[in-house]
């Protein structure tokens, strides 16, 4: 059966982002963080994997692109310091990827997670209020063949890294 609006709506599921919605999200974000930091200087991009990870290498490129200067993009991997551990199947670790000095430096650290840590964002793509028994998946060209944003019901869930 081909995935179109008759699968979203028997899945549970609803598109509220795109691939151009996301990548017009990265746009706005990026040129937020320049105007914000006054330029990129003394900037970094750091990941949270999985998903965290090609979204800030995609926006380093972004501030790159803008400001004419490279912006380095890191990785890191928090899955031994989440509060549900044990209360999950245990994951797969990845490399955590800090190939530069974070002294004195303002990080951007890119969470593409639900409430999974207790952060603020500064930057945001989309607010997206959900209902109890809803969730938000950020579906990337990376780790999942196309980009989007979906609200699932949690009953049809995966769980998503």
């Amino acid at each position: 059966m081909p995935f179109g609006l008759g699968a979203l709506l028997m899945s549970g599921m609803a598109t509220v982002l795109d691939a151009a919605d996301v990548q017009r999200a990265l746009v706005r974000i990026a040129h937020e963080i320049v105007e914000r930091n006054k330029g990129t200087d003394g900037l970094l991009v750091v990941g949270i994997h999985t998903r965290g990870v090609p979204l800030a290498r995609r926006l380093a490129a972004k501030l790159s692109e803008i400001e004419g200067r490279q912006v380095p993009a890191g990785a890191l991997d928090v899955a031994m310091y989440r509060d549900d551990i044990g209360m999950r199947p245990p994951q797969a670790t990845h490399d955590t990827e800090l190939p530069f000095d974070l002294a004195g430096k303002v990080v951007v650290l890119v969470d593409r997670g639900y409430l999974e840590l207790p952060l603020r964002a500064d930057y945001v793509g989309k607010n997206l209020p959900t209902a109890p028994g809803q969730a938000v998946r950020v579906l990337l060209a990376e780790t999942d063949g196309s980009d989007g944003v979906v609200i699932e019901d949690t009953d049809t869930k995966a769980v998503a890294s």
